[in-house]
């Protein structure tokens, strides 16, 4: 990348371990690192993210305040204060504004499309404060989607900004910033003229990540087949459009994401009953006992224990388990589900509790220290979802030696193989059959009973590296490429 290190920038909604509340926290709680430790001398890396309210306890007194700014967002001049905190050679810049980031949650307000206006407004204007004009601008999601277009618009005649190259990730295309075409979002809202709506127009309406893909000289998915499948109106939630144009001009990649193996480390978590590693992982046992006990289930550690975590929501694959669940628990087996969502799947899982009270347990609840004791404790782990963009369940259950059982499609496709191949590393199954998965789930089962068996693939599945190392190297080589156009 030559002499002089380049300057990179991230800007996303969440991170770990500040606040997350998903798989984006998690990835920019640790794709930045890795990068920084990976580039070297080569990339300066910087990630800017919002000041909730909800920061994590333990870092509220490590921000150090810098100084402040004043963002313009159409009328409005709003207070942009700014802390920032150095860890792993990564420096982040938390923008301050209690009006916007004082709340409960960090989404799913009635003024979000103001609230993340501001933020990507006040993002650039950090930039300006701190004097650091990066060479490249990585936004993620639909929050940040307005970086790459206000860069495009609101500072197209700025010269500092004129050679800086923006890439915007998608985490889930679902998920897209849509709003009503008029006047009142697009000047009062987001301080653009409406000469320059149509950057954001589609369908009759505003759609900020439409706007992101068109203004954005990358686009990236969380997984190659994601990039793929997005290409269809079945998953590209009507954005189809946008992503054959944005795969046409050669902007469109996939790259796999990965998991911060210092924070899933069955070795060294402290929510687990017993710690293990893949030397040690009957120890495993232990755990499901002492989860056992905890649920009020059967303590026995030969009942197989078959682990969900996840939203209870229908693209989850839900109505593929409901279909065949009183059949699953006939056999010899418990099942422990942890999740929020659908007020419907919510009330089936605890009705069938009240059924099947020695099997199954529904904690309806958002718990990472009991989601790490399922992951600790399951033999195996079940993903079944119709669409999924990534995930990252499957990649923790493996660390903790919980077979992942998933359906072939996005980033289950591209990091979960079944064991008929050599490469295998999980139970698989195609299609939409709910009986299909039934079929690989009661082989799972069968194959429980051969110790030696399960002990193999056990071996297998914790020896599978799903850290960060391959794809911060796809990210590195992406960043140059970007930087040689």
């Amino acid at each position: 990348m030559g002499e002089q290190a380049k300057k990179l920038f991230f800007v996303a909604s969440e991170a770990q371990p500040f606040f997350a509340s998903g798989g984006l926290g998690d990835v920019i709680g640790s794709l930045p690192k890795r990068i920084a430790k990976n580039a070297k001398e080569e990339l300066e890396v910087s990630v800017i993210l919002p000041l909730y309210s909800k920061l994590n306890k333990a870092y509220k007194n490590k921000l150090v305040y810098i100084g402040q700014t004043n963002t313009k967002l159409s009328w409005r001049n709003q207070y942009c204060g700014i802390f920032k905190y150095e860890e792993a050679g990564v420096k982040y810049y938390f923008i301050d504004n209690e009006y916007y980031f004082k709340r409960e949650n960090f989404y799913g307000y009635f003024d979000d499309a103001e609230r993340f206006a501001f933020f990507s407004k006040a993002a650039i204007d950090v930039m300006l404060f701190i004097n650091e004009i990066p060479d490249i601008i990585h936004a993620h999601d639909w929050q940040t989607g307005l970086v790459p277009v206000y860069l495009r618009t609101t500072y197209y005649n700025d010269e500092r900004f004129k050679n800086v190259k923006t890439i915007f990730t998608i985490h889930n295309i679902e998920y897209q910033g849509n709003y009503s075409c008029d006047e009142d979002i697009v000047e009062d809202v987001f301080g653009l003229s409406m000469n320059d709506a149509h950057i954001l127009e589609y369908n009759g309406r505003i759609n900020i990540m439409k706007g992101a893909m068109e203004s954005s000289n990358y686009v990236t998915t969380v997984s190659p087949t994601y990039a793929e499948e997005i290409l269809s109106p079945e998953y590209a939630h009507g954005l189809q459009y946008e992503t054959n144009r944005v795969k046409e001009e050669g902007k469109l990649r996939g790259i796999l994401n990965g998991i911060d193996k210092v924070f899933y480390n069955p070795a060294k978590d402290k929510a687990l009953f017993e710690t293990y590693d893949k030397k040690s992982f009957e120890k495993k046992a232990v755990n499901k006992e002492e989860l056992q006990d905890m649920l009020g289930l059967p303590v026995d550690k030969n009942i197989p224990m078959i682990g969900m975590v996840s939203r209870l929501v229908a693209h989850k694959g839900l109505d593929y388990v409901k279909t065949v669940f009183e059949k699953l628990l006939e056999e010899k087996v418990q099942i422990v589900i942890l999740g929020t969502g659908d007020s419907y799947y919510e009330g089936f899982f605890k009705d069938l509790e009240r059924k099947y009270g020695n099997k199954l347990r529904a904690i309806i609840a958002f718990n990472q220290d009991l989601s790490r004791k399922i992951y600790a404790s399951s033999d195996l782990f079940l993903m079944p979802s119709k669409s999924e963009p990534c995930g990252l369940s499957q990649m923790i259950a493996s660390r903790y030696g919980a077979i992942p059982l998933v359906r072939e499609t996005g980033g289950l496709k591209d990091s979960i193989i079944n064991f008929e191949k050599n490469t295998g590393n999980g139970y698989t199954f195609k299609g939409t059959n709910a009986w299909d998965m039934y079929d690989v789930i009661k082989k799972t089962l069968d194959d429980y009973q051969n110790e030696e068996l399960w002990k193999k693939q056990v071996t297998k599945v914790m020896n599978k590296d799903f850290g960060w190392s391959t794809s911060a190297k796809e990210y590195i080589k992406m960043y140059e490429e970007i930087l040689e156009k």
